[in-house]
């Protein structure tokens, strides 16, 4: 039974594990034994407080690091399913939207509280299923925790009493309101974290969510569903379909009932889905809200006064975390040429060092690439670069090892209508541009139709403030890496083709799954 808070204390970030002190790598070690036994696990869909098949058979999930292994066989479910989702989440939004701020915020408090006792189970399955370092996985579940916590907080601030001008003869009030039926449409890449924070910011604010996770990571999704049926979501309020794009995506997002999507992803999925939810069919009361956060093209630019350590290390971490697997990561490196070989001849030593392998080792830096698209994509990325006449001065090639390996890999010379320096490969692939002046390194950062994060070395004060005014992106870095958003900290979404600036984890992001009413009345 729904237990309530009695108190609420400010909100703060989950720590990081640290894994040099040796009982917490060795609990760790036994989350990823335990789950390793108990694969493939099976997930099933949950509609309408019911656990399902799937109509269109199943589909499994490999692990990236050892495609040997299977993860999960999860359910495929049709569209027949996601109409009947779509249905019964609109039938439930009547009772869930009723429920007080207290009541839903609740839900996400207990669900953060028993996610920080299985933490280590959550990122287990993330280093198994899309290829996580464990430093990687423990920022994800870290993260996920984050936003259980600080939208439960956010959601108690918009339901008091909001602040308006008192009038003499009036009553008047402001009032936050739920929107809907929501389509959650989460990425592989951050597969808890994302997927928790887009399910439940929509969940406390009152709308009910239809949710279909990306087909690469359905084993977490299914961790992070069984988690909030364990603290008493009602049935019927969050309705689980994993499924093909094709199928179930597109069933959700042109349903007539949806009032909003949120979706994480590509560029090119997100401007389909913006233009299916933006046509009117029949029947339809409302225009429908899209919520996107896609790719980018993001940049780190090293100035000629610059602490050349830090940002090797943090261009490093920033470029090759993760396998290069985040829409944060940095792909443009963009060097002043008074420093540039003294930067690279830093940097090159740190990528040939760095780690392949299978990330359960906890000496593994980098693991398998989400699936062999991905992996061929950035090959044949690599491919046209070399067209283009860049100069390959690390990696290029598969690694050893069953797995999708890809080495980290850096190009130099790359101009900026080169291919690399303006497409996404969403991979271990680094493009360096070389510029004669702050003015021109400011004008090829913004050279892009992204505009997510970005990261300016430098020591002066005077630049650094035209840096803040004229480098354009969603989220800006002095002197530090380009990725390594905290929820609260760093509110996270970018510009133009990087999406709808969502700014998840900001103080404005649950207004985006709310509408505000105002009600007067003479004294």
């Amino acid at each position: 039974m729904l237990q309530t808070t009695l108190e609420i204390t400010p909100f703060k970030n989950e720590p990081f594990t640290d894994f040099s002190a040796e009982e917490n790598a060795n609990a760790f070690r036994e989350s990823l034994q335990k789950l390793d036994a108990s694969f493939p696990v099976v997930v099933r869909s949950w509609i309408d407080g019911e656990e399902g098949e799937g109509g269109s058979g199943t589909f499994e999930s490999l692990d990236p690091s050892q495609t040997s292994r299977v993860v999960a066989n999860s359910a495929k479910c049709s569209r027949d399913d996601a109409l009947r989702a779509v249905v019964g989440a609109h039938k439930a939004f009547g009772a869930w939207s009723r429920k007080s701020a207290e009541q839903r915020a609740e839900y996400l408090f207990q669900a953060a509280r028993l996610m920080r006792l299985r933490k280590h189970d959550f990122s287990a399955m993330m280093v198994y299923e899309v290829g996580k370092s464990w430093a990687e996985a423990d920022g994800d579940t870290a993260e996920a925790i984050d936003f259980l916590e600080f939208y439960a907080r956010e959601a108690l601030r918009y339901g008091r009493t909001q602040p308006i001008t008192r009038h003499p003869v009036e009553d008047n009030e402001l009032q936050y309101i739920p929107l809907g039926v929501g389509a959650v449409i989460p990425p592989w890449n951050f597969p808890l974290a994302i997927l928790a924070g887009m399910t439940c910011a929509a969940l406390v604010t009152g709308n009910t969510v239809v949710l279909k996770c990306s087909s690469d990571s359905p084993g977490i999704a299914s961790m992070f569903v069984d988690l909030l049926k364990e603290v008493g979501v009602p049935a019927g309020v969050l309705q689980f379909v994993p499924g093909s794009g094709g199928e179930v995506g597109n069933t959700i997002v042109e349903h007539v009932l949806v009032r909003f999507i949120t979706f994480t992803g590509s560029a090119e999925v997100g401007k389909g889905i913006y233009e299916k939810a933006g046509r009117v069919v029949e029947g339809q009361m409302w225009l429908k809200r899209v919520v996107a956060e896609m790719g980018g093209k993001d940049f780190m630019f090293i100035d000629e006064d610059a602490d050349l350590d830090a940002a090797v290390h943090g261009t490093h971490a920033a470029a090759f975390g993760y396998q290069g697997q985040k829409c944060s990561a940095c792909s443009r490196l963009i060097l002043h040429e008074k420093i540039h070989d003294e930067f690279m001849e830093k940097f090159l030593p740190l990528v040939e060092a760095t780690t392949l392998g299978h990330p359960s080792d906890p000496k593994v830096y980098l693991g398998g690439m989400i699936n062999e698209a991905a992996r061929q994509g950035a090959l044949d990325g690599i491919a046209k670069a070399k067209e283009d006449g860049n100069a390959l001065v690390a990696g290029g090639e598969v690694g050893e090892g069953e797995g999708w390996y890809l080495q980290p890999t850096v190009f130099t010379g790359v101009k900026r209508s080169d291919h690399l320096f303006r497409e996404e490969l969403f991979a271990p692939v680094l493009a360096v541009h070389k510029v004669a002046s702050f003015e021109e390194g400011v004008e090829a950062a913004n050279d892009t139709v992204f505009g997510l994060t970005g990261s300016y070395f430098g020591r002066d004060e005077d630049k650094i403030e035209t840096a803040k005014r004229e480098l354009y992106c969603g989220n800006l870095y002095i002197n530090r890496k380009c990725t390594g958003a905290l929820v609260g900290v760093n509110p996270f979404g970018g510009f133009n083709m990087s999406g709808t600036d969502s700014k998840a984890g900001g103080r404005d992001y649950l207004l985006l799954f709310l509408q505000a009413k105002s009600i007067s009345r003479l004294k």
